[in-house]
């Protein structure tokens, strides 16, 4: 059965659909059959790994409103072992259209659960809020990857975040674990960096991930591109990176 890593945070440009991109695609590289679930509206996952979200016919959206088998809505990318279930714009109306549906916190569970034989690690790149899709994410997850940029307020919001993952643990699944927090954007240079990376540390012990990602413009570029960063610069610090976290993750010595 696979495992399943929601990424997740509620503050906006910390590296999360950046994060989902490339753990993903560092996971397939490793020979791991992984799927990428993109549940966030803005479908940046989706075009980050090659596919255009206006070319997306039958999308996540279909498999949470219409009840779309989720099997039939996964496409091929350009890794062999990773697969996306993509997203378009249809999905910013979701969180509306599904608020009076019964047990509706469960339905990403109950279309996932017939994939989970299939791949060793699913991942979940979700929105930057903590609506129901995010709600959904993290009741199917097996445990929830939390992006953190070595930046000014970069703690500011995370603790609300613990405190829902908290409440979904004593609600809705009792199995939910952190995986680990990743500190993103690290400059070695900045002392900002070393405080935000030891502030984290002291606040989260044996939380924090040992790989950092550093601030690195091939991982800023390889988006525009529609590649994750390994096949856009194999040699750049961020690909290096993004595999030490994957080696981490596989290894199950992230938290």
């Amino acid at each position: 059965m696979g495992k399943v890593i929601a990424v997740t945070n509620q503050k906006g440009g910390v590296g999360k659909t950046t994060t989902a991109v490339n753990l993903a695609a560092s996971l397939a590289v490793a020979e791991k059959k992984t799927l990428l679930v993109d549940i966030d509206p803005q479908s940046n996952a989706t075009s980050g790994i090659g596919i255009d979200p206006g070319q997306v016919v039958t999308s996540i959206y279909q498999v949470l409103v219409n009840d779309e088998p989720s099997f039939g809505v996964v496409v091929d990318t350009l890794l062999e072992h990773l697969k996306l279930i993509p997203s378009n714009v249809d999905l910013t109306g979701a969180e509306l259209e599904l608020v009076n549906v019964l047990s509706r916190e469960t339905l990403l569970k109950r279309a996932l659960s017939g994939l989970k034989e299939n791949y060793e690690f699913i991942l979940i790149d979700c929105p930057p809020s903590l609506g129901l899709l995010t709600l959904n994410a993290l009741t199917a997850a097996d445990s929830v990857l939390i992006p953190l940029q070595c930046e000014y307020y970069a703690m500011e919001g995370l603790g609300k975040l613990i405190n829902t993952i908290k409440l979904v643990r004593g609600a809705l699944n009792q199995e939910l674990e952190i995986e680990g927090i990743l500190l993103t954007m690290f400059d070695p240079r900045n002392n900002l960096s070393h405080q935000v990376a030891a502030e984290a540390r002291k606040y989260f012990p044996g939380k924090v991930f040992r790989t950092v990602i550093p601030r690195n413009v091939r991982i800023s570029e390889a988006p525009s591109h529609g590649l994750p960063v390994i096949l856009y610069d194999i040699k750049s610090s961020g690909t290096e990176g993004y595999l030490s976290l994957a080696r981490e993750i596989m290894n199950g010595t992230g938290s």
